[in-house]
């Protein structure tokens, strides 16, 4: 059996929030056993340009729990990305709009970060940017919350 491919992370522009999500997503899943180790996570943006670099606040944000993705560099989001995927997480609901309607056949594993996350905890991550550090910390902290069920999700979708 071939290797799962991918998750994919997405936001606006590739430069806050997704690249924070990818990389505590990618951190939680290298403690788990075997499939969800050799999990890779990418991140990618819905309309940001490629190459940008992450914002500095994204920076500081992770740095304070131990990660560092001051080389991050944005990309936009692909066809081929979406498809190779093992599951598309975005922040928002018009992330997930937004792909539904630019790719053909529609997508059905295109998930928010944190959908799987039990009522009344809501499902969406505001966008930061530009914001004061707190908003990133907030949103950094509303993507830790969300790891957990989102791991178990996971799970369901890769082969033991």
């Amino acid at each position: 059996m071939s290797a799962p491919g991918p998750i994919l992370v997405i936001c606006t522009a590739n430069i806050c929030r997704s690249p924070m999500a990818a990389a505590l997503l990618q951190h939680a899943l290298r403690a788990q056993p075997e499939p969800l180790r050799s999990l890779k996570v990418i991140s990618a943006s819905v309309a940001g340009g490629r190459g940008d670099t992450v914002s500095a606040n994204s920076v500081t944000a992770m740095k304070k729990v131990g990660l560092d993705i001051s080389g991050h560099r944005s990309q936009a989001v692909t066809d081929e990305l979406v498809k190779n995927a093992l599951l598309v997480l975005g922040m928002t609901e018009s992330h997930r709009m937004a792909l539904e309607a630019a790719i053909e056949p529609t997508p059905r594993h295109i998930y928010l970060f944190r959908e799987f996350m039990p009522p009344p905890a809501g499902r969406e991550i505001g966008d930061p940017f530009g914001g004061p550090l707190k908003l990133y910390e907030s949103a950094r902290d509303e993507m830790v919350e969300a790891i957990p069920s989102l791991l178990e999700f996971i799970k369901t979708r890769v082969a033991k």
